[in-house]
């Protein structure tokens, strides 16, 4: 089945104990879950690569007969067009000296849900990832034209296994399944999450706005 575009992502820190989401300051938000909105020109794009990979081939009556099964290590280049400065801090675990300075120390626990939809913009299909780590690896810092030259927040998701889902990765939903649960699926990739207010889900079937 295609898709089209990128409706949404969802982001938040987990405790690494606890497997729970981390509310408060201690989170992204009062109740731990982030979304990145159009206000702060959303994600541009999010592609996830290595969801599976080839097993050990199994060789017998000098032919290939078999192979081992071997789980995917996913990993999700992200590209933000603006992130809020200390959202971003947080996601990448660097911790302010009280000075207005930042240092990496270690890296949180990071649950993340990418959302895209069906052709018909009638249903979404959800990529979950429950337990991972955020990483900047490079800053391109250019110098402006006759345009402004922006430098976008890209960062790259590292995928754990998770024990809950027999040790995979990531977990796909599908809005148009008969017994799809959205709460359901929150608290699934979120640690718990509870709190229905948030997000709003009255535009989850709908094209979204330009």
């Amino acid at each position: 089945m295609a898709q089209v575009g990128l409706h949404r992502t969802f982001l938040a820190n987990i405790d690494k104990v606890l497997q729970t989401i981390l509310k408060g300051e201690a989170g992204l938000s009062e109740d731990g879950l982030f979304e990145v909105t159009t206000a702060m020109l959303g994600t541009k794009t999010a592609n996830i690569t290595n969801i599976s990979t080839n097993g050990t081939p199994i060789y017998g009556n000098n032919t290939k007969v078999d192979q081992t099964q071997a789980k995917g290590e996913p990993s999700v280049a992200l590209d933000f067009n603006n992130l809020p400065f200390e959202i971003k801090q947080k996601l990448l675990g660097r911790i302010s000296d009280g000075k207005g300075g930042y240092l990496q120390e270690e890296r949180p626990q990071v649950a993340l849900l990418i959302e895209s939809q069906t052709l018909d913009r009638k249903n979404s299909i959800y990529y979950g990832l429950a337990n991972g780590e955020m990483q900047e690896n490079a800053v391109n810092v250019q110098t402006d034209t006759n345009n402004e030259v922006r430098a976008d927040d890209a960062l790259t998701f590292t995928s754990f296994g998770v024990d809950k889902w027999n040790g995979e990765a990531m977990k796909v939903y599908f809005s148009g399944d008969a017994k799809f649960d959205k709460a359901a699926m929150l608290a699934d990739v979120f640690g718990g999450y509870t709190d229905g207010t948030k997000p709003d889900t009255s535009g989850d079937n709908k094209q979204p706005q330009a």
